[in-house]
């Protein structure tokens, strides 16, 4: 089973300035970059079969997280290995294809599990979703930036 989800921080978190400030400029000229590492600022958690693969305690940018998602559904669907970064640690969270399965593990962890790769698929697909619903809702003008359209799934 997998469990994987975002929350966006409350009002008096430093945290929520990454969001607010998101609406102070315009939405389709934000750069890469910036969408990377200035706005929306986010917990995530990813959860597979009981173990813990992206821990919900400290913050990650959800355009970043979203991208190198986008990276590893995009290798994971053409039958390769992937990888999912982080830009506020060095940790990666290596995902190998076994058949049916991917064999998820960390570099920084002593864990390994095991999941099929449809299960994982679809959870990606089904955050990065509710990544671009969320972050079109609350700065609707971002439907129109370029790095966001490409983070979307078809």
């Amino acid at each position: 089973m997998i469990q994987f989800s975002f929350e966006a921080p409350g009002a008096g978190s430093p945290w929520r300035d990454t969001w607010d400030k998101a609406r102070q400029v315009s939405p389709t000229s934000i750069s890469e970059m910036d969408l990377c590492y200035k706005y929306f600022g986010v917990r995530a958690e990813l959860v597979v079969d009981g173990v813990e693969v992206i821990s919900g305690q400290g913050h990650v940018t959800l355009v970043d997280l979203a991208l190198s998602l986008r990276h590893a559904l995009n290798r994971l669907s053409s039958g390769g290995d992937a990888a999912i970064g982080f830009t506020e640690n060095d940790e990666v969270i290596r995902l190998r294809r076994d058949g049916d399965r991917v064999v998820i593990t960390s570099s920084k962890r002593e864990w390994r599990v095991s999941v099929e790769r449809e299960e994982l698929v679809g959870a990606f697909i089904e955050f990065l979703r509710e990544a671009h619903s969320r972050l079109t809702e609350f700065v609707p003008g971002l439907t129109d930036n370029p790095v966001i359209q490409g983070f979307t799934p078809e």
